[in-house]
């Protein structure tokens, strides 16, 4: 009789302490929930001062809004934060400004002088037939992704970038995010040569973009005839041989999604490389927060300041945090995505409600060297910042949703 009240005893504290646990796990921290509460004022407040069409981008020296009216390429942004806002939170309003600002995006679906279309629509249209399943924007996901394939050159193995400057054929670190919409519309509407073109892209990029430290060059020129690397160089980091702190970004993130599509080996190993080479990197300061470029350290030019990128790590956060559920010893990769987000969400990067012109973060930098978006709130920094907190919240399993 003894030993039955003992093991009786024994199983009630044992579901109690699993039961608290899972309690435990599912309560968010007091940072997630102040980081939530000003999320949502602030992307309501931006839904109701900025007109759909004209999407906040950028805050001017000048202290005006920069907008990003198409093609802008960073167009799709704000829709696609509204969109996250209301996963997060459940808010409807937040569903129904998302929806308004996504649908003003509809001509994207005719450019095709770039590959920023995976930015402009995967990001707006894309998470919204995500999240509701509405079959009406299919018709704009379809033909954008039609328009990024027929960028694809078999000759040169990699989807063309830009259609300006004086390259042959550029291709840009960025390029690897927008193979996503390519996997996704393979799927979508069963073009299995979308898939063919993505990975071969990523495959491509991977041999001639990275160097033996897997870093990478920001801008690989091709020969569109021969597919012969022509230059290897930057566009927005510091000079060709430096290591631009969001280009980085854009890899990591790049090659996690791509495993995540197609289990290939070498995309999870190069995925891991270059997380190795951003978390052990010398030059990352102590909050995780990367200056601008990561050899800007290094520069001989003395007036040549390293100013922190909100941006980068934004997307550094999240691409670690997808990388840390695709390998089985992610909990290094969370955590260092952790600690970049409670960093984030600190006063020094978060906003205040009401401020920063109805942006979420401060200290982003766009392209330094030309003098523009510096220190200042971007659109694609709040982007990738609600994702992480997002697949933060999806992998603790905490729902702050509203009900």
């Amino acid at each position: 009789m003894r030993k039955k009240i003992i093991l009786s005893f024994t199983l009630f504290v044992f579901t109690f302490y699993c039961c608290a646990q899972k309690k435990s796990l599912a309560e968010p921290e007091q940072w997630l929930k102040k980081t939530n509460e000003v999320i949502h004022y602030q992307l309501i407040k931006a839904a109701e001062i900025y007109k759909p069409g004209f999407n906040p981008r950028s805050v001017n020296p000048d202290g005006t809004v920069r907008l990003a009216p198409l093609p802008d390429w960073t167009a799709g942004f704000f829709p696609g934060s509204l969109w996250y806002g209301y996963e997060i939170s459940g808010d409807k309003k937040l569903e129904e400004q998302a929806q308004r600002f996504t649908l003003s995006l509809d001509s994207a679906r005719y450019i095709t002088n770039t590959h920023d279309l995976g930015f402009l629509l995967f990001c707006s249209y894309g998470n919204a037939y995500r999240i509701t399943g509405d079959k009406q924007y299919l018709p704009v996901l379809a033909d954008g992704a039609k328009n990024l394939f027929a960028r694809f050159n078999p000759k040169v193995g990699v989807i063309r970038s830009w259609d300006f400057g004086d390259w042959h054929y550029p291709v840009i670190i960025d390029n690897m995010i927008n193979l996503e919409y390519l996997y996704w519309a393979a799927k979508a509407f069963n073009r299995p040569l979308y898939t063919n073109a993505a990975s071969t892209h990523a495959m491509t990029t991977l041999k001639n973009h990275f160097r033996k430290d897997y870093s990478s060059y920001h801008l690989v020129d091709y020969d569109p005839a021969t597919g012969k690397v022509l230059k290897k160089m930057t566009h927005q980091g510091l000079s060709d041989e430096s290591s631009w702190a969001r280009g980085q970004a854009w890899g990591l993130y790049g090659y996690t999604m791509c495993y995540q599509n197609t289990k290939n080996p070498k995309f999870i190993e190069q995925a891991e490389h270059i997380a190795s080479f951003i978390m052990n990197n010398p030059h990352m300061p102590k909050d995780k927060i990367p200056a601008w470029d990561f050899d800007v350290h290094n520069a001989l030019e003395t007036d040549l300041p390293a100013i922190k990128d909100a941006s980068a790590a934004a997307v550094m956060a999240s691409a670690l945090l997808e990388l840390s559920t695709q390998v089985k010893d992610g909990q290094k990769y969370f955590d260092y995505a952790a600690s970049i987000l409670k960093t984030l969400s600190s006063d020094e990067y978060l906003a205040k409600p009401g401020e920063n012109h109805f942006f979420i973060l401060k200290h982003s930098v766009g392209a330094f060297l030309y003098d523009s978006e510096i220190n200042t709130p971007l659109d694609y920094a709040d982007y990738y910042y609600l994702e992480a907190i997002k697949r933060y919240m999806e992998i603790k399993h905490v729902n702050l949703k509203k009900g």
